[in-house]
């Protein structure tokens, strides 16, 4: 029988309250979250003061999130090979210069590059940091209890990373934001030299076996999809010699990788991690709710400020309400999923089910005189449906097997719930917005010819933007719709695939060697 010791968190030197420690390790994972290359929600003013596309800055905030991503599958390794103390002073150290190359290049590979270090190292942090506070958290290590947190720290800071830079932005520059996560690290620098110490446990894991290789090629295939996604409809798709050229990228790239994972002895995700129903199922889940959520980064700051007339500091007020339905989410999890211990498919239909009264809330109150009050319920119910369907399906992949394949699904469910679904996503219905708009100024304005008397009484400027904005309304509105149905059909697959009344189980239809010998007896 081991002795059940008080929790404590030895990297820290004597003099440190033992109470205080978590507290500070808290404080510092906050701080990994809140850093990034690019922080998107200053995208406007960093495209006019870097000479950059809009597309650019996207790219490198989701190879931020691939290289995040890729870190799932070796952070048990480097958790045994380095201890507490170094790790967080490279991690933050690799932040700091990283933030700063970011701030001032103007070179979009370079950007690219430096914001996919980033990712890396601010994952290694944050686990690092979480995996300390574990035990502090779920005494019996379970893991929807910790996931419960995991996503209320990550997605809570995502939100309070948006606020603190719209306000950086607008009463200063988006430089300042960067600065300011440099001082932050530059603090937390000094406060990990002061009071922590390099305290080891047990002995240094080696990192040989590690597939590097691997983990390249998957990083290229990813990063090639997403370059297709982002500016497929800026290189006008596959008519353009770019796109073709990252969609090939892209399929070399996975053959290789497949490839050698069928002989080499430790791949870095090996094939048998796919064949788990649990991931490919996730995968695909993830990109349908991808899609359904694809209207509040593609169109919805589009009807808000260039329709409704919000500016930014109103719409980035939003994220509380946004954060209020984060929090209830994860609080309604926790009651239920992780301790009650509701069924996967009930929780997944509960956050389906409130996306879904996210689309009809639009589709039905879209409105050129829409008041920010009706956006709070729409957008309170999309983020607590988003966090139960994540909590679920990160829960979920316990059922594959620890070692080796759990940190390997993790990074093949990151991939597409962290950067590869959103692009995906925000791709299909950004060129669905783009051909529904075209037809919709068509139908709209063909009857304004010189025959109807509105042509008579106002410019072919006037007439041609109030067609653009109504077709523009039309489209949008048709879009939730069409989306609102694809949830509603989504969501009954799930309850005909989980009800005893599903048809396959009543109707049963004979083998034909059944039948030849039914025939042949009598």
């Amino acid at each position: 029988m081991h002795e059940n010791t008080p929790f404590s968190i030895p990297s820290f030197r004597r003099f440190v309250p033992a109470k205080l420690r978590p507290w500070l390790i808290l404080v510092f994972v906050i701080i990994f979250q809140l850093s990034g290359g690019v922080y998107l929600a200053a995208v406007s003013e960093m495209v006019g003061s870097l000479a950059l596309m809009q597309e650019d800055i996207m790219m490198a905030g989701y190879a931020s999130l691939v290289g995040l991503a890729l870190t799932f599958t070796i952070m048990f390794r480097l958790k045994f090979r380095f201890t507490l103390k170094p790790t967080l002073l490279t991690c933050a150290g690799a932040i700091v210069i990283g933030n700063l190359i970011c701030m001032h290049t103007h070179s979009v590979p370079v950007l690219v590059g430096t914001c996919f270090v980033l990712g890396f190292f601010r994952m290694w942090g944050t686990f690092a940091c979480n995996s300390a506070i574990q035990l502090w958290l779920t005494p019996t290590r379970d893991l929807s209890v910790f996931f419960c947190f995991i996503n209320l720290l990550v997605q809570g800071c995502m939100l309070f990373s948006g606020l603190i830079t719209i306000y950086t932005a607008f009463f200063a520059t988006w430089e300042f934001v960067h600065l300011l996560v440099v001082g932050l690290f530059g603090a937390m620098m000094l406060a990990i030299l002061l009071l922590m110490s390099t305290h080891r446990e047990i002995r240094k894991f080696p990192l040989f076996g590690i597939d590097w290789l691997g983990g390249l090629l998957w990083a290229i295939t990813v990063m090639s999809i997403i370059f297709v996604c982002v500016y497929g409809e800026h290189y006008d798709w596959w008519a353009s010699p770019v796109i073709r050229a990252a969609g090939i990228t892209a399929g070399v790239s996975l053959g290789l990788n497949l490839w050698r994972a069928s002989f080499i002895r430790h791949p870095y995700i090996a094939l048998n991690t796919w064949t788990f129903k649990w991931v490919y199922l996730t995968f695909i889940a993830y990109i349908v709710i991808d899609i359904l959520l694809a209207p509040a980064h593609v169109f919805e700051h589009i009807l808000m400020e260039g329709v409704l007339g919000y500016d930014s500091l109103h719409l980035i007020s939003l994220n509380w309400v946004m954060f209020a339905g984060i929090a209830a989410g994860c609080f309604f999890t926790w009651r239920t999923f992780a301790l009650r211990k509701w069924r996967y498919c009930t929780m997944h239909v509960v956050g389906l089910t409130a996306i879904i009264a996210y689309l009809l809330l639009f589709y039905f109150g879209i409105d050129y005189n829409l008041p920010k009050t009706a956006l709070m319920l729409p957008t309170f119910l999309r983020g607590f449906g988003y966090v139960v369907v994540a909590i679920s399906f990160l829960t979920i992949l316990t059922r594959v097997p620890f070692i080796p394949n759990f940190p390997q699904a993790l990074t093949a469910q990151a991939f597409v719930s962290a950067s590869l679904g959103s692009a995906a996503g925000n791709a299909v219905v950004g060129h669905v917005l783009k051909v529904a708009t075209q037809w919709n100024t068509l139908f709209l304005g063909a009857g304004l010819d010189n025959v109807n008397p509105l042509a008579r009484q106002f410019s072919a400027g006037e007439l041609y933007g109030a067609v653009q904005q109504q077709a523009l309304m039309v489209s949008m509105k048709e879009i939730y719709g069409w989306l609102a149905l694809v949830g509603i059909l989504y969501v009954l697959l799930i309850l005909m695939r989980e009800s005893d009344i599903s048809p396959n189980k009543y109707i049963w239809h004979p083998t034909f060697k059944a039948i030849r010998k039914m025939m042949t007896s009598n």
